[in-house]
């Protein structure tokens, strides 16, 4: 009995941990993006680059680094088969089950790459868009040079090097350009161009009015402008929503500046969890967790009831219709309670290592709330079987005394497991598994030692333990006693006049006949004669 009761508390616990755990994961990842993006623009500290030149370098680690880390406040995924890139649902729906079981989703990403490389892209992502970044001095000067060409490019290199007499072939050559390449193509096509967020209007009328000009006097020119033109933004974006934050020629130099001392805080700019993770995304990622929840409860509700269905198969040679209703109902229940536990769980855990009830909560052990929530669920569950009387109220706190000695035994030794035993894949589970069979056999050993006491004592132990002197039915039935039952009584029907107590025959008493009474348990936490 304590093993089978503390194989359904672990059951209980465990899809609330795996839940929480979920949710403590998932403000971690959030988190651990924000210091990426603090120690990379920090990175540059010591530099004795101008910080009109450095805004740029910290454009790049801004713009990628609040893009990662709003990918994992929204929790997208970017899905890849095979190293290649499944773009879009549409795609996804088309591939086998085969394939489909191939794919592996990601987080949506970006990277500086920090290359050099001719016409490198300066953000590259796993979702195969490239970002070009230029924050010049104002609008026209930054869509200058997301326009530029091959031959401006090539002219600019003849007069920095000095080598005049390289020609243009050559010099595609040596940048691995295709010989064909068009003097006058844009060297970032293909590359969505980023710039200040203050300079995109003024860069929008530049490059209109240069396309304008240039298709009446230069229209070889007008493809590039018209390039840029379409690709112009403020920040990285991705097709499910994902973005960077914006940020001006002004921010980025006042960035720089604070870049170059160390002393970048992304907290000054908002970029924390408190501030990121809002209501929505704690209701998103408990919703997440609890799917995960009831498929954990799902398999272990249902492992015992299929195992024997399978044992009774073997020796019986078959399986009767009641049996599988047992697995369906296992099924039903571990599936709904186990959503339930996880997603209140998975809630708390985000709320709580995201600051959003308190920093005082922000260093809380997941599995201290998958406890907490496991008895929580139980108590509730219980007090409307109270208010529907199905239930007495002494077994209400009675199962409250039981949940908290058995969820806390388990707790506590899934959290001495492991701290103690880390090297054990799933060290935590094991811990909790063994303390909540532990947990339920001293709860055992500590009820009937309780109602042993009050057996004898006659003590209530506050009111846990009801004692009742009535003399039960049959006992006065062989006193003698008519017994009344008041649902069954007729009024009407009665007639004492016919007691005559001049015919009672004392001689006829037989004191021989002995009843011998003693008190005993007759009902739940319910002490009586029996």
């Amino acid at each position: 009995m304590s093993f089978n009761d503390g194989y359904k508390a672990f059951c209980r616990n465990t899809d609330s941990f795996v839940a929480a755990r979920m949710g403590e994961d998932y403000v971690k990842n959030v988190a651990d993006r924000i210091s990426d993006l603090e120690s990379n623009i920090n990175s540059v500290a010591g530099y004795n680059t101008l910080t009109d030149k450095l805004k740029g370098d910290i454009a790049e680690f801004w713009h990628s680094g609040t893009f990662n880390t709003d990918s994992a406040v929204k929790g997208k995924l970017n899905f890849t088969l095979d190293g290649s890139v499944v773009e879009t649902a549409k795609d996804r729906s088309l591939l086998g089950l085969e394939e489909f079981l191939a794919i592996n989703g990601t987080n949506a990403e970006t990277i500086v790459d920090r290359s050099h490389d001719f016409a490198s892209a300066d953000i590259t992502s796993n979702f195969g868009v490239k970002y070009g970044l230029k924050y010049y001095a104002d609008g026209q000067k930054s869509a200058d040079a997301q326009s530029i060409s091959f031959f401006q490019r090539y002219s600019q290199f003849k007069s920095q090097s000095g080598r005049t007499d390289l020609s243009f072939l050559d010099y595609l050559k040596e940048k691995g350009i295709d010989e064909d390449t068009p003097l006058y193509d844009p060297i970032y096509s293909g590359q969505v161009r980023i710039i200040p967020a203050d300079q995109m209007k003024e860069a929008v009328e530049y490059l209109k009015w240069r396309i304008a000009k240039e298709s009446l006097t230069r229209p070889e020119q007008v493809a590039r402008y018209q390039d840029t033109l379409n690709r112009l933004a403020t920040k990285l974006e991705s097709s499910d929503g994902v973005s960077s934050i914006e940020l001006t020629e002004r921010e980025a130099k006042e960035i720089a500046a604070l870049a170059k001392e160390g002393k970048f805080k992304a907290s000054d700019y908002g970029l924390t969890t408190e501030e990121l993770i809002d209501f929505q995304y704690i209701i998103k990622e408990g919703l997440r967790a609890g799917l995960s929840a009831a498929v954990i409860s799902f398999v272990l509700k249902t492992a015992p009831e299929i195992y024997k269905c399978i044992d009774k198969l073997i020796k019986q040679g078959r399986i009767d219709k009641n049996d599988l209703k047992k697995v369906g109902f296992a099924a039903m229940d571990g599936a709904t309670t186990g959503f339930v536990r996880g997603f209140v769980a998975a809630s708390l855990t985000t709320a709580c290592k995201s600051g959003a009830l308190g920093a005082s909560l922000k260093s809380i052990d997941p599995s201290v709330i998958a406890g907490l929530t496991v008895v929580l669920m139980e108590t509730l569950s219980d007090s409307f079987k109270v208010v529907a009387g199905d239930m007495p109220a002494n077994q209400m706190a009675d199962n409250l005394i039981k949940n908290i000695i058995v969820t806390g035994a388990g707790v506590g030794l899934g959290i001495v497991f492991k701290v103690y035993l880390s090297i054990i894949p799933g060290s935590y589970l094991l811990g909790n598994f063994i303390g909540s069979v532990i947990g339920n056999f001293v709860y055992q050993t500590t009820d009937k030692a309780i109602m042993s006491y009050c057996l004898i004592s006659g003590s209530t132990f506050f009111g846990l333990v009801k004692q009742d002197y009535r003399l039960p039915d049959k006992v006065l039935e062989y006193l003698g006693t008519e017994i009344c039952e008041p649902e069954m009584c007729e009024p009407e029907m009665c007639e004492p006049e016919m007691c005559e107590p001049e015919m009672c025959e004392p001689e006829m008493c037989e004191p021989e006949t002995i009843f011998l009474l003693r008190r005993g348990v007759i009902g739940f936490r319910r002490i009586g004669y029996i």
